[in-house]
């Protein structure tokens, strides 16, 4: 006898292929932006370096490469990464206008815990759920409805539909997408409530081992403690976060931040710990470069070494992305906001994020851009929804500013 659990994924695993079914990718029937976001939810997207065994992006990749093929885009499939596949879409314009570059994500983080079917695409309430309904499915198809629309009519400057992989871990999707194209500006399609993301924070984390000199218990005089050193590494990390937070605070973004995020170290009750190992994280502010941070790092790590016996370190950088900032009179951040007050009826909201995005490495390629997108609820949690009226508000905000962008 099948096992119930297994019946009962099974269904839901039927329901799921039933929905594909019913929206083909070359369907040119009325474009729904909220059925076409319920249908790129039941396509398992989920992030394999973050999730070990997830599905990765080649099956939304070649979903939407399709859609895009059939409504008359310059399709390219970029995969220095094998399995793990971006796509570029391209509507070339008459040549005397300026060029816009939209950039979304396929993956999403893990599924597990998650309260229900993550890729069932359900629409109640107001509400369509599932993983990545938040961030960022419903930017995405916000995106691929408003540059179909955009483009019936030809524009003057070329529109670039950039839909990339590995967003939730190593940017490796837009990184290959920047050695390739560029544009004179781009939005960047994250859940931002419908307000414009001007600015966020970036980060950098850093290795640091501590080396110790193994001793019996009895006689720690013997060793050296790198356990104990540890402890004088984080009350000096303590200081710094105090300082950290006597700066200047950014008007979006507030203070820097310093942690410690994992420590090991010690083999045994019974013996002085001869190495301990710290994971670092400093989060930044914009004008905080990674070489200056961990060039306040390695000062603080000498003048302690400087004043203490046998302390010896060796701290290694694991990754580093700078913060992003936008200027606020920058024509891509005045057209956006124009049409979306315009959309919207009110005045929008000008925010930090505290995470990190991808538009800092658009900016650090020399695009202009800012964050916007939907409206919604948790992004990385148990339950994730977006509201359907922003995803349409989204949709016609887009697809009005290409319009003002490309001409």
């Amino acid at each position: 006898m099948a096992n119930p659990t297994n019946r009962a994924a099974g269904r839901a695993a039927a329901g799921r292929a039933g929905a594909r079914g019913a929206l083909e990718p070359s369907d040119n029937g009325h474009l729904d932006p909220v059925a076409l976001a319920a249908h790129l939810i039941t396509i398992d997207s989920v992030n394999p370096d973050l999730a070990p065994g997830g599905a990765g992006e080649a099956e939304i990749a070649e979903w939407c490469a399709q859609w895009l093929a059939a409504r008359g885009f310059e399709v390219h499939r970029l995969e220095e990464r094998a399995g793990r596949p971006s796509i570029v879409g391209i509507k070339r314009g008459t040549g005397d206008g300026r060029s816009l570059m939209l950039n979304a994500h396929f993956d999403t983080v893990g599924v597990d815990g998650y309260e229900g079917d993550p890729f069932s695409g359900q629409r109640h309430s107001g509400r369509v759920h599932g993983r990545g309904a938040f961030d960022t499915k419903g930017g995405l198809a916000a995106v691929l409805v408003a540059a179909h629309r955009a483009t019936l009519t030809p524009l003057a400057g070329d529109l670039l539909v950039t839909l990339v992989a590995d967003e939730e871990f190593g940017s490796l999707g837009t990184e290959e997408v920047l050695r390739r194209f560029s544009a004179d500006a781009a939005i960047v399609v994250e859940p931002s409530e419908l307000d414009l993301t001007v600015c966020h924070r970036g980060f950098a984390w850093f290795e640091l081992t501590l080396h110790g000199r193994a001793a019996h218990g009895s006689m720690p005089e013997q060793g050296v403690d790198a356990i104990r050193q540890a402890g004088l590494v984080m009350r000096e990390l303590d200081e710094l976060r105090e300082r950290l937070e006597q700066r200047p605070a950014h008007p979006l973004l507030g203070h820097g931040t310093v942690r410690v995020a994992t420590i090991s170290g010690g083999t045994d009750a019974a013996t002085v710990a001869a190495s301990a190992t710290l994971t670092i994280e400093r989060r930044t502010l914009p004008g905080e470069t990674p070489d200056a941070i961990e060039a306040e790092l390695r000062q603080l790590l000498d003048a302690l070494a400087a004043d203490t016996a046998d302390f010896s370190y060796h701290l290694s950088r694991l990754v580093a992305r700078g913060a992003f900032e936008a200027d606020p009179d920058w024509p891509i951040v005045l057209m956006l906001d124009e049409q979306a007050e315009r959309v919207l009826g009110r005045a929008v909201t000008q925010r930090g994020e505290p995470f990190w995005t991808d538009a800092a490495l658009v900016l650090e390629a020399g695009i202009p851009c800012l964050i916007f997108g939907v409206d919604g609820g948790g992004a990385h949690a148990q339950v994730e929804w977006a509201t359907e009226v922003s995803i349409h508000q989204v949709t016609d905000i887009l697809e009005h500013t290409i319009v003002a962008v490309c001409g």
